[in-house]
């Protein structure tokens, strides 16, 4: 019993200090990323940002094949060999040059979706080398979240955007247009790609095994096909705005997309890179498993919903006091899509129990339902999207992301369905680990709309609001004797 108790004490360290650097990492790459897309914002055209969103719809899918999966298995397996990595490097590798190539000589076919913007063609062919960069540093990174070691990932991530930062800066400053982000991110790729391989002390071996690719597929096939299904999902809305209404309007939803996905996936990676490698480290101890998954249930509630129904009600005098009125009618589209982030968070989060177990293929079934779902949703509102009014000039997307939001709580409950089954706890546990942290948040929503109201610098606002939805959040928390309050404090002091 000890030994157990021992045992736990020191993965309950270990998650503590992943969930310490996690937040760092987050925290500081989000305050750095945000400070370069204020000046971005601010001096580039709505226009220049449709032009790499519309480049960024292609990225996405083809970095899911890049990795296929095959990290993510890494993480799950206990005991992954150097020849496992290193086989898993060689794989990313050729993907990706495979890829590129391909996507090269695609761009003007792109260019042509998008209305026939040739611009798009050099900026996609450059854009794309990321995809080189990243595919090396994937192994690197998901090596050091199964040792629970993610400083150096922090400090990477860290650097790597003050280097993209100055660069992205400096080419907006000097008139360079969409090319300012476009360079941005390959400065990212390149330089967290070298820190991690001068500081990660890991070579890869020069042989490649088959065997250690199959034995990997059976959980990273399942992991690739519900990642391409959640790209399709998160991407679709993007590609028919661009395809169907133009580049201005998808100028509007990136930018509302890139600041709502601030939040939202800087939440969920924290919860997900801290968690996944514990979960699968007790995936063989039923009772253990159910009740670490009850205790992250309750902790990403906990976090979760004050951060998303706070940005929400802030929404306005953020966007004001960061770009003045020039992106207000990103303002509803950024709202509903933090709305639509929740249940994101939720399902990434399921997902890991799932993932945990090594049932991978099981969340192949919940992606299907949700972009099914997304699909109909699209083809319902399709004939609206490019309906304008005197005081929206973006009516139409608003009846689109709405449909996105419904399927993603479709999706969630089917998500939890499977979860309610692999891990033995009922749906009224579930629900009830969720209820007080999302009513409590309601609550505390109602004063901060009623200072919106006030005639004040949208900057003094923001403080208003932020400073009491804490203070009421942690206040009734403390009074309610909330046990994860006081155990998500012990964690962010590292003291568990």
């Amino acid at each position: 019993m000890s030994g157990n108790s021992g045992e736990e004490g020191n993965l309950k360290t270990a998650v503590a200090r992943t969930i310490k650097w996690n937040v760092i990492d987050r925290v500081s790459s989000q305050v750095l990323y945000a400070v370069t897309g204020i000046v971005l914002a601010r001096m580039l055209s709505q226009e220049d940002f449709g032009l790499v969103t519309a480049i960024l719809v292609f990225q996405a899918f083809a970095s899911l094949f890049i990795d296929s999966g095959f990290s993510s298995a890494l993480i799950q397996r206990k005991d992954p060999t150097r020849l496992d990595y290193s086989t898993v490097l060689w794989f990313n590798l050729g993907t990706a040059v495979v890829l590129y190539i391909i996507l090269f000589f695609a761009s003007p076919w792109i260019a042509t979706l998008f209305g026939g913007d040739e611009r798009l063609i050099p900026l996609a062919r450059v854009m794309f080398l990321s995809f080189i960069l990243n595919a090396s540093a994937i192994v690197q990174t998901n090596m050091l979240m199964k040792r629970m070691e993610v400083k150096m990932v922090a400090v990477s991530n860290s650097v790597g955007l003050i280097a993209g930062s100055v660069i992205g800066i400096y080419m907006a400053v000097t008139g360079w247009g969409a090319w300012a982000i476009v360079w941005q991110n390959i400065a990212i790729a390149s330089v967290k790609s070298l820190i991690l391989w001068l500081t990660g002390g890991w070579r890869p071996l020069y042989a490649f095994s088959m065997e250690s690719l199959r034995s990997c597929f059976a959980v990273g096939s399942g992991v690739m096909v519900t990642s391409f299904l959640n790209t399709a999902f998160q991407n679709i809305s993007g590609f028919f705005i661009g395809l169907k209404v133009g580049l201005a309007p998808l100028g509007y939803y990136g930018q509302a997309d890139k600041w709502s996905k601030m939040g939202v996936m800087s939440l969920s990676q924290v919860l997900t890179a801290s968690f996944l490698p514990l979960l699968s480290k007790v995936q063989d101890d039923e009772e253990r498993y159910a009740r670490m998954c009850a205790k992250t249930h309750r902790f990403t509630a906990y976090l979760l919903f004050p951060a998303m129904g706070l940005l929400v009600v802030m929404a306005a005098p953020i966007f004001h006091t960061l770009f003045g009125t020039k992106w207000d009618p990103s303002i509803p589209l950024f709202q509903i899509l933090l709305g639509q982030g929740i249940f994101t968070v939720l399902m990434l989060l399921y997902r890991n129990f799932i993932l945990g177990l090594g049932k991978a293929k099981l969340l192949v079934v919940t992606e299907v339902v949700r972009d099914v779902t997304a699909v109909v949703a699209i083809i319902l509102v399709l004939p609206y999207i490019g309906l304008e009014t005197p005081e929206s000039p973006v009516e139409g997307l608003k009846y689109l992301l709405f449909g996105q939001f419904i399927a993603s709580a479709l999706t969630w409950g089917a998500t939890l369905y499977y979860v309610i089954r692999l891990t033995h706890r009922s749906l009224w546990a579930y629900l009830f680990d969720l209820a007080p942290y999302c009513v409590l948040t309601a609550l505390i929503m109602v004063p901060c709309l009623l200072i919106g109201q006030l005639d004040v610098h949208p900057l003094a606002i923001c403080v208003m609001q932020g400073l009491t939805a804490l203070a009421l959040y942690l206040g009734c928390n403390y009074l309610m004797r909330s046990k994860i309050q006081r155990d998500a404090i012990a964690y962010f002091r590292g003291r568990l």
